[in-house]
């Protein structure tokens, strides 16, 4: 079977004084006091979520 190819969007959304980062698949890093911080997950989320499986 073929594993569909899905593409990662993230963004960044405060919240108070804390910033979270998202992503369209669903997944919600931590809250964060440092916004960098919270690009951060966002990056690596991307990076890693879309990096291929291996068996």
């Amino acid at each position: 079977m073929h594993a569909q190819a899905y593409s990662h969007t993230t963004t960044t959304t405060e919240r108070g004084s804390f910033a979270l980062a998202r992503c369209s698949c669903g997944w919600s890093g931590p809250a964060r006091r440092s916004r960098d911080r919270a690009r951060t997950d966002a990056a690596d989320h991307a990076r890693t979520a879309t990096a291929p499986e291996t068996p």
